[in-house]
């Protein structure tokens, strides 16, 4: 199971070729990942995702320019599930056509403490239903 989600492409995430910025396709990235595992992880009893997730790692391939007016939609899915960390693979379609395809790993942080901490039983069940996707 993958999770998809639109994202908007602003007048600001251009540069001056008239494409998504490379730094600015990390925002996106962002942008879809805050709506799957904050709100989407909510609405299936995983809360504690809002709790501190950082990103340890980022890895971006650029497959092709995003310019502004195309749909941008994000499919993420999960490729690692560990005890403290996850590693999340995304799939960016502009007008139906792969320009973008990307990984992180995150990381749960112990805010309080400045430190990792695992995931809860209701965090790793629901990655774990994207996992292997």
């Amino acid at each position: 199971m993958r999770y998809s989600t639109t994202v908007r492409v602003r007048w600001s995430d251009l540069d001056a070729f008239g494409h998504v910025n490379n730094a600015r396709t990390a925002t996106l990235l962002e942008e879809a990942r805050v709506d799957w595992l904050f709100t989407e992880a909510s609405k299936q009893g995983a809360n504690r995702l809002t709790d501190g997730i950082v990103v340890s790692r980022l890895e971006i391939r650029y497959l092709r320019p995003i310019t502004f007016g195309e749909t941008v939609t994000v499919s993420m899915g999960v490729t690692e599930l560990r005890a403290v960390s996850t590693t999340i693979d995304y799939l960016v379609h502009a007008d139906d056509v792969l320009a973008v395809t990307a990984s992180t790993q995150l990381v749960p942080m112990d805010l309080e403490g400045m430190r990792p901490r695992r995931w809860d039983e209701n965090e790793r069940g629901f990655l774990a239903g994207y996992l292997g996707t």
